[in-house]
């Protein structure tokens, strides 16, 4: 995933008007705590200081520039809040005179021992901000897309990049990849040890674009509706084919978008099945699954065969470091199948 979001900025960057990839460590030499910017013309190194990296796209973008800004950890986005809500108010507090046409990335989620400085969700925080459209990824080909169609909107959208998979490889290939997955390695990788003469070996990249707002079924079922995105999609996805030899049905929607997210599919997926599950990693309380639990109740009660459940992060204070404390923290392939079998054999 780190390669096909590094492989669609590079895109961006010299056809779709990206003007400026910024933030900690993006530039040379590192490109990016996990490499998600190396080799790319226009990336540079900012302080340490994220107030200073979303207030500098903001200014960029007014400027008529196309930034691309990235705080590195969405743990630390915290502190520009204030930004944030400003820049996804920005079009509609001028009646549409003025645009703001900036991607904000970041990783989120646990899964690396992170601990509480580098494990925080930021599902809900973003989604409670107007204006503002996210994405999520599950996959490095709708990374790939997801980010083509970030870098041409208007106004500002946030990506939001699951950390534990940006080192899984996917089955589908990125347009313009080379089959053979060593040979894209020793191309667009930077070598270790010294930089100063490398430069990348581009593939020849094409426009492919996931449209913002769409999601996609990514295992048919009619037993129940399971709602995820991000880190938490394949392993809801593997989940369902292991509870399928039990004779579990299920139907696995990856939202993609977070905000607009793509009511229509997941009601006509519940409207068929009757019965709906939403997992993701975020804490549990305030969690953006609890609104789609509500919208559900609101707009599908009487076609409802079981009431619809949330599956997600506890509600602590932090995610440790140990491997059993975070494990705990977050929901587990072991948690999700136990949900869907519990979900499937409650009785209308």
């Amino acid at each position: 995933m780190a390669q096909a979001i590094r492989m669609a900025l590079h895109y961006a960057e010299e056809h779709l008007g990206v003007t400026d990839i910024f933030g900690e460590d993006v530039g040379p030499p590192l490109g990016g705590v996990f490499t998600v910017t190396q080799g790319l013309s226009t990336a540079w190194n900012t302080p340490l200081d994220e107030r200073g990296i979303v207030g500098m796209a903001m200014g960029l973008a007014f400027a008529g520039q196309r930034p691309v800004a990235e705080i590195q950890f969405c743990d630390y986005a915290f502190n520009t809040m204030d930004l944030l809500k400003l820049a996804g108010q920005m079009c509609w507090m001028c009646n549409g005179d003025w645009n703001l046409p900036m991607v904000l990335k970041t990783p989120v989620g646990a899964g690396i021992r992170g601990s509480i400085y580098h494990s925080h969700s930021f599902d809900a925080v973003a989604t409670h901000l107007p204006g503002w459209r996210v994405v999520m990824p599950s996959t490095p080909l709708d990374a790939y897309g997801l980010m083509i169609s970030a870098c041409q909107e208007a106004n500002p959208v946030m990506f939001l990049e699951p950390k534990a998979l940006l080192r899984v490889r996917g089955d589908e290939p990125i347009p313009g990849e080379p089959a053979d997955p060593r040979a894209l390695s020793k191309m667009i990788d930077a070598p270790l040890g010294d930089r100063s003469g490398w430069r990348p070996q581009w593939p020849a990249l094409s426009a492919y674009a996931v449209p913002i707002g769409k999601g996609k079924v990514v295992r048919p079922g009619g037993q129940l509706t399971v709602v995820s995105y991000g880190r938490m999609l394949p392993l809801c996805a593997k989940a369902a084919d292991d509870v399928a030899a039990e004779g579990v049905d299920a139907e696995v929607i990856d939202l993609r978008t977070l905000a607009p997210y793509d009511w229509d599919l997941v009601k006509a997926s519940i409207e068929k099945t009757g019965r709906a599950l939403f997992v993701n990693e975020d804490t549990e309380v305030t969690n953006f699954g609890e609104h789609l639990v509500r919208r559900a109740v609101d707009e599908l009660f009487y076609r409802l065969l079981a009431p619809p459940r949330l599956l997600a992060g506890k509600a602590v204070p932090g995610v440790g470091l140990a491997d059993n404390l975070e494990r705990a923290s977050v929901p587990q392939p072991p948690e999700i199948a136990a949900a869907m079998r519990e979900l499937a054999a409650l009785a209308p």
